[in-house]
């Protein structure tokens, strides 16, 4: 809807006087009064049509036609004006030839107009027709699906509430099905309306918007025409207001857009999507999740006032009295000018029990007072990193789980390869949300919960295996989070059931294998376990995860190769390299690196390896991969240096 429809009726409308000018003038045939008659209603109706606010996609398309019939009837017009007399025109029988076809086209160009008009004019909420088309134009009788993906964004423009909510729904619904019409709808400008609908709509109009705009931008071309829009920061402050089942489904739409382009990701960085994200994969996982859910200037994250009065326990109870003793220690909101200006005296022993009574009782109160007046210029957030309408209890568990598994999918799509989104994933205490859910899973709500955390996990290793001072800050063998996802991951590949969940775990752990320490032998072991007899894409995995466990880059290569001897991996290996087809230049790699680092084991003898690494250097499709070209010739020498004739 715009000015730039209106420029294109000016030449319309001249013609349009221009032919009902000439046609019947001192004319008595029948054709030429109609032509006439036909000029004069679509003058009137093209003046009509530029009283209304039109909608420029399909207004280009219905001026185009009509100005091209119009030319045509002017042609006739012109034909009949100059005629030579009264008499022969009206006793010539084809004085103009081809007016039925123009009377024709002239019809058509009223019926396109009106149409035009009609889905125009704002519809008043009790003429709305709730998602009935109004009717199909001309134009598009050969492509019904583009009246329809115009007439569903012209009612997001003109409709009422409801009708803009279903219009958004069918939007989003054309855009699953079929990538084409998504990008139709893209190219028919229905973009901002549903960013406008995303932030002014009703829940379900919201909801209907977002997840109509994920669906929308399948590659990096269409993304670049939304971020035009704005909708990265709407998204991120979309993340901050219930309901949830709004963030959920911003939550999708920012996976999709982050998993298109990398500059959405940067963006989304920026507007601090990440700290909402992390704060609704917190809620209700652990208790005190996350520096992202501050409530004052000096004091940490504690829980919200009604979970302050559940506190039962010593531990939640403890988490209180620290977070005030450190709000007091740092001068924050609650503190007395005595506690901030002089340390506690060692001869007031006595009253200790007292003044911890009285922090605890005044920790709690602090907090009821954060929450109902944050400071000015910080957002208040709830427990689930949001603020505004409504409050997480209030929603229903399936909502609940569907929203935490969102905000993981997002946190998989915005770590992948983006440094400053795994720092401030790793910042946060989403590695141990990431834990606690692989731990124990999603509570059988049948979310992918724990498939997303492990993506997520997976992808913030990978960008620490390559980035040092990711590595060392969050995956230090002394960080609590770095153990405890560790474990988790082992824990799944001992488990080993889900192949589906084991690929992240297996590939993560690789990734870390530089953060390993000498004394920690557990990793290697279930890595080497999964080469016996299991699906190929885990196979290839585990052969990739101790090929990082192996290689020269890593410092402790000689342990780790003694580690994937001792556990049989040599033999397996060995199988793998005559047998495994698609894994056969892996697993080459990794005996490589095993024949070069541990040439004496016996283990290598009894396996045949060096038979394997001759047998390969005749093979010519092994012998044409760089890595095996490199490798091969060293650890074939080693292995015949050191290995004698009897143990071969």
């Amino acid at each position: 809807m715009g000015e730039g429809a209106k420029a294109l009726l000016a030449k319309p409308i001249q013609l349009a006087d221009q032919v009902a000018q000439q046609a019947g003038y001192q004319c008595l045939r029948t054709d030429c009064t109609e032509l006439r008659a036909r000029a004069k209603s679509l003058a009137e109706l093209l003046r009509q049509a530029a009283r209304a606010d039109l909608y420029e996609r399909p207004a280009s398309r219905v001026m185009a036609d009509t100005e091209r019939a119009l030319v045509k009837a002017a042609g006739m017009a012109a034909r009949c004006f100059q005629s030579h007399s009264r008499l022969r025109r009206f006793f010539t029988l084809n004085p103009v030839s081809g007016i039925p076809r123009t009377l024709a086209m002239l019809d058509t160009a009223l019926e396109d107009i009106d149409w035009l008009i009609r889905i125009s004019s704002p519809q008043t909420a009790a003429g709305d027709d709730d998602g009935d088309l109004r009717g199909l134009p001309n134009i598009a009788q050969n492509e019904p699906v583009l009246a329809m993906i115009w007439d569903n964004i012209a009612r997001l423009h003109t409709g009422g509430l409801a009708a803009r909510a279903d219009a958004a729904a069918t939007l989003a619904s054309l855009a699953r099905d079929n990538p084409h019409y998504a990008k139709g709808i893209i190219e028919e400008d229905g973009v901002p309306p549903l960013v406008k609908l995303l932030k002014e709509g009703t829940d379900d109009g919201q909801e209907a918007a977002a997840t109509a705009l994920g669906l929308l931008f399948r590659d990096e071309e269409s993304v670049e025409k939304l971020l035009h829009t704005g909708v990265c920061s709407v998204f991120a402050a979309a993340l901050k207001e219930p309901p949830m089942r709004v963030q959920a489904a911003v939550a999708d739409a920012i996976a999709s857009l982050a998993s298109h382009s990398v500059k959405c990701q940067d963006l989304f960085a920026q507007n601090y999507a990440v700290r909402h994200l992390v704060g609704h994969l917190a809620a209700g996982t652990i208790q005190e999740h996350s520096r992202y859910s501050v409530g004052g200037y000096g004091s940490r994250t504690t829980p919200t006032a009604p979970a302050a009065a559940a506190m039962n326990s010593l531990d939640k109870l403890h988490s209180v009295v620290l977070a005030k003793s450190r709000s007091v220690s740092q001068g924050g909101p609650g503190s007395s000018p005595t506690t901030t200006n002089h340390p506690p005296n060692p001869s007031e022993g006595q009253n200790r029990p007292n003044q911890m009574q009285s922090v605890v009782k005044s920790a709690i109160a602090a907090k009821t007072t954060s929450l109902a007046a944050p400071p000015p210029g910080r957002p208040q957030l709830n427990s689930n990193g949001s603020s505004g309408r409504g409050s997480r209890e209030a929603e229903d568990p399936a909502t609940k789980a569907h929203m935490k598994a969102m905000a993981a999918k997002a946190l998989w799509k915005l770590a992948r390869g983006h440094v400053g989104v795994c720092t401030s994933i790793t910042e946060s205490r989403a590695l141990l949300c990431f834990a606690r859910i692989l731990e124990a899973g999603d509570g059988g709500a049948g979310t992918h919960l724990q498939f997303y955390s492990a993506m997520a996990v997976m992808e913030i290793a990978r960008v620490a295996e390559h980035n040092l001072p990711l590595r060392q800050s969050a995956f230090k063998p002394s960080s609590p989070a770095a153990k405890a996802v560790v474990e988790q991951l082992l824990r799944v590949v001992r488990k080993g059931d889900d192949d589906d969940l084991l690929r992240p775990c297996v590939t993560a752990l690789g990734c870390l294998s530089r953060t390993f320490t000498a004394s920690e032998t557990r990793v290697v072991g279930p890595l080497v376990q999964l080469l016996d007899d299991r699906e190929i894409p885990v196979m290839k995995e585990a052969v990739v995860a101790l090929t990082k466990f192996a290689c020269t880059e890593n410092h402790l290569h000689v342990n780790h190769c003694k580690a994937i001897v001792d556990a049989g991996g040599a033999r397996h290996l060995v199988q793998l390299v005559y047998l495994g087809d698609q894994l056969q230049i892996e697993a080459l790699v990794l005996l490589c690196y095993i024949a070069l680092h541990v040439p004496e084991s016996e283990e290598l003898a009894q396996a045949g390896v060096l038979a394997v690494l001759l047998w390969a250097s005749k093979q010519a499709h092994m012998v044409q991969d760089l890595r095996v070209e490199a490798l091969l010739p060293n650890a074939k020498g080693r292995l015949e240096l050191f290995q004698s004739r009897a143990s071969r």
